[in-house]
């Protein structure tokens, strides 16, 4: 089967600094797949290559098969991406912003129109529908790019950081949007600092780690007997035990 999301030897730098190290991942078809890592890790820079947002120095990705950098238009017709620090028209509203990205993906006026209203339904985003995106909170503008993202039914959802500043209500709104996602055939890659919501929504799992691949499976594969959280810090190295205590906070 193919994969749905191939990645062979990323490989990007900023001057002197390696930001991803020859990095490679195989992301089956119909998994949830948690990218894990700390800030700066390369967990970002990987995923904006990966979906041709950003054009590695070496390397290739493919998305069911599809080259990103030489079959661009196959590739990104097969996934929606949510990104880091996602841009989008702010003088517009939210089913304004819907509509403009609908048709420019080729979608028929009728579509994007039925489209969008469930999308602003389910994302409880209705109420505002004719609120300017400027005035948008940072969980709504979340909640905004990821419906960009399911507009026109990608097979392939790769979202940076979905779940930061959305409200535990709207959260658990999302989590039943991407089960449901998986559970129809559909591929998720979810990158997140959080070990916990991790280990609740992903059946695979890769740990970045200064911008190589630690380690990759089945969740039950790198968590091992312990939690994702206790691996993970395993993996990078990192400990808080040898935190020195600020004296002047202690009374």
């Amino acid at each position: 089967m193919t994969a749905a999301l191939e990645i062979n030897g990323l490989y990007k730098a900023f001057g002197e600094k390696v930001a991803v190290d020859h990095v490679d991942l195989t992301i089956p078809q119909g998994s949830f797949y948690g990218l894990v890592g700390q800030n700066g890790a390369g967990k970002t820079t990987t995923l904006a290559m990966a979906v041709g947002l950003l054009r590695p120095d070496d390397g290739s990705a493919r998305i069911f098969g599809a080259d990103v950098w030489s079959a661009p238009d196959e590739a990104k017709a097969l996934v929606g991406v949510l990104p880091d620090g996602l841009a989008m028209p702010e003088r517009l509203t939210g089913r304004e912003v819907l509509t403009y990205l609908g048709l420019l993906r080729g979608l028929s006026r009728d579509v994007v129109a039925e489209r969008a209203g469930e999308l602003l339904s389910v994302l409880e985003l209705d109420p505002a529908e004719k609120t300017l995106v400027i005035e948008y909170s940072t969980g709504m503008r979340k909640k905004i790019g990821l419906a960009t993202a399911l507009l026109h039914a990608p097979r392939l959802l790769v979202l940076d950081e979905p779940f930061e500043a959305v409200d535990p209500v709207s959260a658990s709104t999302i989590k039943g949007i991407l089960r449901g996602f998986v559970a129809g055939g559909g591929s998720v890659v979810l990158s997140s600092h959080v070990m916990a919501l991790v280990e609740q929504l992903c059946d695979h799992v890769a740990v970045i780690d200064e911008g190589r691949v630690a380690a990759a499976g089945t969740l039950d594969e790198v968590r091992g007997a312990g939690s994702l959280e206790d691996r993970f810090v395993e993996l990078v190295g990192a400990s808080g035990s040898g935190a020195k205590e600020l004296s002047w906070l202690s009374r």
